[in-house]
């Protein structure tokens, strides 16, 4: 898609009605007196965890924002891999792979060796590597990522809207309610003041059982919880700057990483719309206690400074949509929730905080947003299964637990980046030599870094050690579900596994069977399936009563055998089950390997083939545990660590 020749414009470039495009799109009236769920702030972590929770009705949620309206223009751009699969299971994944910038190479460039003062191209690398995910590394404005979410929390069964114009005054917790039951009391009060002209200064209170702050680095939700973010204090100003320009620099449309001799260095990100650029600009190190809004920087000194790296390239600027300067501190708050050290097992956390509340770093590796997103993705169902009264109270902690030490590793890249990046300027000050192959090197070695895809959590309640990892290689316990394509069975639809895991807060079991199974009853599947339909299965046994087989745990079976030897009258009864008010038959519960070359999910995953294995995947799409298809009481003892028995 092309727009952005007439300037820079918010909003859906396909809808040419102004008005539509800056519709306000929030919620009327005062916030609700009562929540399970109060979220402050409406940034990508807010908007993801407010979109999880919308898909229950029976959760009641409120989201507030200070801002007037929603985001139209700025911040953060780069979305990762394994964030487009998140995005798939929200359903938008197809609707930002239309409109964004799609990253596919990215080139190195360094000072040329016959002219100091030139810059020349030093390489060019694959974006993301070869099978790494089934979605691209793109660029699309966040304000366009906001958007989507909250489409999908208009439609959504709860049909949630933002409070705009509300800023958090204070947060009080009671301790003894916070140690009570779950569902009998709402421990967390809320003073919020209202900004908008027509009720400005007015404040309205609001109870709740849990309040997430995903309210950035300056987050009040933090501060309320007397926490602080750590680490190094800034000392390196960059600058950031959205650009509609003319250039002869030849990889305006690539990912660039540009040194320059003496001027710094400059990362240059296309946008969407095949004609705005956006630049990270590298600016003077800060001297001790010295912030960059000391400096007056302005659009124009960033532009200058721009130019002087690009030499000799010219860069003739015709529109700045949104420009800014800020400050590297990799800095990150020793937990992610309320509960006190040595606090007794009833007090439950009942405060969280998400994205830059408790973790800041450089824009440049193009994490902050992903990680964000990712952290309240992970909390998003966790808080919903325990208020729906499906897990145990306890599974609430592991959100710090999981998250903080993630959040550690990103600081720890982060810094390691900034200081690559910033290295050639360094060499040029002390008269040494610097080696621009150096950034190239660690660019590749980091790639699946970078797309998101090297996250693994350690074992814990959610996360069963290694002793049968090697029934999977491929599908890592602790990682993401590495997704890979599938037959349908019932209608032969070619499609990927992992997109059947949606943001719906159920898990996930995927039994592949062994390669001589073709679910004749003596077979691996057919024996499982009649566990899972026996008095001992945890499909019965943590399931509502009246509700659907597959309402907490969704069970899918992938056949190694060709999908036209198969027989779908033969499949157990337990893979076509009955489903809705109607009681129909849902016929996508049985999958096949797909024939084509270099597809089968089998070889691809190292899936053992005499014994075919059970992956059990988390809500979020992450692996949790890996069994055989015939320990039926430790795939049993799994659940039951973590799940509520519904009467």
């Amino acid at each position: 898609m092309q727009f952005h020749q007439n300037g820079y414009e918010p909003g859906d470039p396909e809808n040419h009605d102004p008005a539509e495009r800056y519709r306000h799109g929030g919620a009327v009236g005062p916030v609700p007196e009562e929540v399970d769920v109060l979220i402050v702030g409406t940034g990508p972590a807010g908007l993801t965890l407010a979109a999880q929770l919308a898909a229950f009705p029976g959760i009641r949620t409120c989201i507030v924002e200070q801002r007037p309206t929603r985001l139209y223009r700025g911040q953060a751009d780069g979305i990762a891999c394994r964030t487009m699969e998140m995005f798939e299971a929200f359903g938008f994944a197809e609707r930002v792979a239309r409109e964004a910038c799609w990253i596919l190479e990215t080139t190195f460039w360094k000072p040329d060796e016959a002219r100091a003062d030139h810059i020349a191209r030093s390489g060019r690398v694959q974006d993301t590597e070869d099978g790494l995910s089934e979605f691209p590394h793109v660029i699309l404005n966040q304000a366009r990522v906001q958007d989507f979410y909250l489409d999908v929390m208009r439609k959504a069964p709860a049909r949630l809207a933002p409070h705009y114009s509300r800023r958090l005054i204070s947060l009080a917790v009671d301790e003894s309610a916070a140690a009570g039951p779950i569902g009998t009391a709402y421990p967390v009060t809320a003073v919020l003041e209202r900004l908008d002209p027509s009720h400005e200064g007015r404040r309205e209170t609001i109870r709740a059982r849990f309040v997430v702050g995903c309210d950035g680095a300056r987050s009040a939700v933090r501060k309320a919880m007397g926490l602080a973010l750590e680490g190094d204090s800034a000392s390196q100003a960059w600058g950031v700057m959205d650009l509609l320009a003319v250039t002869d620099f030849p990889d305006i449309r690539m990912k660039a990483l540009i040194q320059s001799a003496r001027d710094g260095s400059m990362v240059l990100i296309p946008r969407e719309g095949g004609h705005m650029v956006r630049l990270y600009v590298e600016l003077d190190k800060l001297a001790e206690g010295e912030r960059v809004s000391q400096r007056a920087i302005t659009a124009e000194d960033l532009v200058a400074t721009a130019r002087r790296i690009l030499h000799p390239y010219t860069l003739e600027v015709k529109d700045i949509p949104w420009w800014s300067v800020y400050e590297i501190g990799q800095r990150l708050c020793p937990r992610f929730d309320d509960r006190p050290e040595g606090a007794p097992a009833n007090r439950l956390p009942r405060i969280f905080i998400a994205g830059d509340a408790c973790h800041t770093h450089s824009p440049k590796a193009g994490q902050g947003m992903n990680v964000s997103m990712q952290d309240s993705f992970n909390l998003g169902w966790k808080l919903a299964q325990v208020l729906r009264g499906l897990a145990r109270p306890e599974l609430l902690a592991t959100y710090s637990a999981e998250r903080q030490a993630i959040a550690r590793e990103l600081i720890e890249f982060d810094r390691e980046w900034a200081g690559i990046l910033g290295k050639a300027k360094e060499a040029a000050a002390a008269g040494l030599p610097y080696d621009p192959a150096e950034t190239q090197s660690y660019f590749v070695q980091h790639g699946r870094y970078t797309a998101g895809t090297a996250t693994q959590y350690r074992p814990s309640l959610l996360t069963d050690d290694a002793r049968h990892q090697a029934l999977a290689p491929g599908f890592i316990i602790g990682t993401r579900f590495h997704s890979a394509p599938v037959i349908r069975l019932a209608d032969a639809k070619p499609m990927h596994l992992g997109h059947v895991a949606k943001a719906d807060g159920r898990w996930r079991l995927f039994a592949f069977a062994d390669a001589e199974d073709e679910g004749a009853p003596e077979g691996g599947i057919a024996r499982l399936c009649r566990f899972l339909e026996s008095a001992a299965s945890p499909v019965r046994r943590f399931t509502p009563p009246g509700a659907d087989a597959d309402a907490v745990i969704d069970v899918r079976a992938i056949f190694r055998v060709p999908h036209r030897s198969l027989a779908i009258e033969r499949m157990p009864a337990f893979l076509l089950p009955l489903t809705g008010r109607l009681r129909l038959r849902d016929y996508e519960k049985i999958f096949c390997n797909d024939p084509a070359d270099r597809q089968n999910i089998f070889v691809n995953r190292s899936i053992d083939s005499v014994r075919g294995c059970v992956v059990i995947l988390r809500p979020d799409q992450f692996v949790s545990a890996l069994f055989p298809l015939d320990a039926h009481a430790e795939i049993g003892a799994f659940f039951e660590r973590i799940l509520l028995p519904q009467a």
